[in-house]
């Protein structure tokens, strides 16, 4: 199946939101970090705050449509990109939206913080493909581009997973596990991933 990316606008949020909150719906982390109760509602609109207020703002939004429509989205943000004052407005607001499971997300979010490197990099934030459309090789076409920035750009690309189903795929692209976290409390366990940047005349890692 083709899947056509391009770069997202702002106009293109609701949509995008639509995709990755269908996406992430039975994601162990989501499960994890944001309310049972009205929980596609809130994903959405954890996802239109994320994309309207960070991705689009500062970092980099890729979005793919197959001839039935939207169906895979890429959030990629440099790292040190958004300014302290955002990210805290940004953490207000999602503390809301995550209702009963705010204070898992910031455990979770505490354990994690001391495994993130410091180094210049490329984070790719969230990709997600709508699930009747998953397994057909979607998701790496709209993470080509992105990866393809990163090499232009010399920088390595870092990640996390809940899932590790991705983590072979992401192996697959050239990632490599740095760490792995099980979260607190019974929370899922989650994998840290780095891809070094590659030299398009060697074509390997730099």
């Amino acid at each position: 199946m083709t899947l056509q990316v391009r770069p997202a606008r702002p106009e293109d949020v609701p949509t995008a939101a639509d995709v990755l909150a269908d996406a992430f719906a039975d994601h162990p982390w989501t499960r994890w970090t944001v309310d049972a109760d009205a929980h596609a509602q809130r994903l959405t609109g954890l996802f239109r705050l994320d994309l309207g207020t960070v991705a689009l703002p500062y970092g980099h939004v890729d979005i793919g449509t197959t001839p039935e429509g939207p169906a895979a989205v890429a959030v990629w943000l440099p790292s040190a990109a958004v300014p302290e004052d955002v990210w805290a407005e940004v953490g207000a607001a999602s503390v809301e939206l995550a209702g009963s499971r705010a204070a898992a997300a910031a455990a979770a979010e505490a354990v994690l913080a001391p495994h993130r490197s410091g180094e210049e990099h490329l984070l790719l934030a969230s990709v997600g493909v709508v699930r009747r459309r998953q397994g057909r090789g979607l998701g790496t076409a709209a993470l080509a581009a992105g990866l393809t920035r990163a090499d232009r750009d010399g920088l390595p690309v870092r990640l996390e997973t809940s899932a590790e189903s991705t983590v072979r795929l992401y192996r697959r692209l050239g990632f490599a596990v740095t760490a792995v976290v099980d979260l607190p409390d019974g929370g899922p366990r989650t994998w840290l991933m780095r891809r070094a940047p590659c030299r398009a005349d060697a074509g390997g890692p730099a």
